[in-house]
């Protein structure tokens, strides 16, 4: 298995449980025992950290005025489930019963439902959506700020339903985020699904091993090649070779083993083993921009972050779990309707006490401020990864190609009106300062539209680039296998065929609990297993 994040956690967990079955798992990145990592508010600082994350940048685009943008990516054990902003939201029913219209028969809502069920452990208990007992944590906030009580009584004046549970029978509403955080530390994928299992006899996880090549021989994966403290190794697989290393390095990685767009592997000088022009192709992502105030009347996080409250507010957490470290970057989430004539939300909003430099997410600023940040969920444009060379350490090229869509364009504008309308409220006028960004001088369509071009950054939703289907363009079918190949599956976001209606992480968590299901099961029929045994040789 390549890549221990989100997926390839789960997936080591559950596979494992079956003593006749062996994993090894290679992660590039290497032990999340980190104070940033455990600490929900350490993501500010392993948001730029190469010891955590690869750090991509975008190519530049025409959509955002040109600008290449930071794209983090987890390169640690949890993978970007160690470094993200902990929010714990599944999407919309509609979005899964797409799935399996598209023809990915066993996606629909009530197909997946039972797996989300599975993998979470709900702080409130389990209920008709929501499950106890799994190895995911799921917790809700754990301090209410008066500013965001506030910004909730607010958005129902403003005619946003109140809504307890956005992940229940309706997502439409405003109330709390739910958090993948338990007793005040991250709980990451690896937290729950992969260190209660380290020491089962038959799983093998490696860290510092970045994986070179998929291993191919007459038409199917027989294994991987990957490199480890300079030391390069070949493994073969009993039984099938799993890709779980993301949106990015999954097609990044195939198209370096000769799978992918054959033109684009002869260019780069890359023998083609099987011509599959999807690999890499339909990315998606979410773009979001952000309306900022300065706030009268109420400390906000800024403050606590510094000095001798930033000090008492590390003993705090220490001893409690409690205070400031404690706190996801978002507090408060509503799903709008950009129009009313629309059937389901289209617009995600993301709500803390709390302003950042340049309004993105970072370094706090001094000054008491709130921020709204807002993202259309369905995004119609889609961009690519592609190889930039067959040099394995090179990085890909990654070009989400933002608002290259025209509906994109006009919902982001409806957006930040919609934002803009939530924190001119009545209930939050005792707090509202200034509007520092975009400010009061942007108001027309076309001034909007700028500023989001030029102040919009990505929320680090990348999925799509290996897409499950039954069409021709498809890179996996809906058992996750990879097209014309034998003993090879993707599972990780990049085989979302459509974005889901909300943060990526739950999603990517119910894949690997259903591949995790289809992998035992082929296992315990023998289906697809080759004559030769596993083994790992060194060179």
């Amino acid at each position: 298995m390549v890549g221990a994040g989100s997926a390839g956690c789960v997936l080591a967990n559950r596979l494992s449980q079956d003593p006749r079955i062996r994993v090894l798992v290679l992660e590039a990145g290497g032990s999340d025992a980190h104070p940033y990592v455990r600490a929900p508010v350490g993501f500010l600082k392993t948001f730029q950290d190469p010891r955590f994350n690869w750090c991509y940048t975008t190519e530049p685009g025409p959509g955002v005025d040109g600008r290449a943008i930071f794209f983090p990516r987890g390169k640690v054990l949890g993978g970007s489930s160690s470094i993200n902003g902990h929010l714990y939201v599944r999407g919309q029913a509609r979005d899964f019963d797409t799935w399996a219209q598209m023809g990915n028969r066993g996606w629909s809502y009530d197909d997946v439902l039972p797996y989300f069920r599975r993998a979470e452990d709900r702080s409130s208990g389990a209920d008709d959506f929501h499950g106890s007992g799994g190895p995911q944590h799921v917790s809700d906030i754990h301090e209410r700020h008066p500013v965001c009580e506030a910004f909730i009584a607010g958005a129902e004046q403003a005619g946003v339903p109140r809504n307890p549970d956005y992940n229940g029978a309706v997502q439409e509403g405003v109330g709390y985020y739910q958090r993948t955080i338990r007793k005040g530390r991250r709980h990451s994928a690896a937290t729950g699904f992969l260190h209660p299992v380290r020491n089962r006899p038959n799983l093998r996880v490696e860290t510092g091993a970045h994986v070179l090549r998929i291993d191919v021989e007459d038409g199917r994966a027989t294994g991987v090649t990957w490199r480890q403290h300079g030391k390069v190794h070949r493994s073969r697989a009993g039984a099938e070779v799993v890709l779980a290393a993301g949106a990015i390095n999954t097609p990044h990685l195939l198209q370096l083993s000769g799978i992918g767009p054959a033109g684009l592997l002869r260019d780069l000088g890359i023998p083609v083993l099987r011509d599959l022009a999807g690999v890499g192709a339909g990315l998606q992502d979410h773009y979001a921009v952000r309306v900022v105030h300065r706030v009268t009347g109420s400390a906000t996080l800024n403050e606590r972050a510094r000095g001798p409250r930033l000090w008492w507010e590390i003993a705090r957490w220490l001893a409690t779990g409690g205070g400031l470290l404690a706190f996801s970057p978002a507090h408060v989430g509503a799903f709008v309707r950009s129009r009313p004539e629309l059937e389901l939300p289209d617009l995600q909003f993301v709500f803390t006490p709390a302003s950042y430099t340049d309004g993105v997410v970072g370094q706090l600023q001094r000054e008491p401020g709130m921020t709204l940040g807002v993202w259309q969920m369905r995004p119609e444009s889609r961009g690519h990864v592609r190889a930039r060379s067959a040099d394995p350490d090179a990085p890909p090229a990654i070009q989400p190609n933002y608002l290259a869509d025209e509906i994109d364009r006009r919902s982001i504008v409806e957006g930040l009106r919609w934002g803009r309308r939530l924190l001119a409220s009545p209930a939050l006028e005792g707090y509202r300062g200034p509007e520092t960004l975009p400010g009061a001088a942007v108001r027309s369509d076309d001034e909007l539209l700028a500023y989001a071009r030029a102040k919009g950054a990505t929320v680090y939703h990348a999925i799509g680039t290996c897409r499950m289907g039954t069409d021709p363009e498809a890179v996996v079918g809906p058992d996750l296998r990879v097209r014309g190949l034998e003993g090879l599956r993707v599972v990780d976001a990049s085989v979302m065929p459509t974005m889901v209606s909300a943060n990526t992480n739950a999603a990517t968590l119910m894949i690997a609990e259903k591949a995790s299901d289809m992998i035992r099961e082929a296992a315990r029929t023998g289906a697809g297993r080759p004559a030769s045994g596993t083994g790992t040789e060194h060179s």
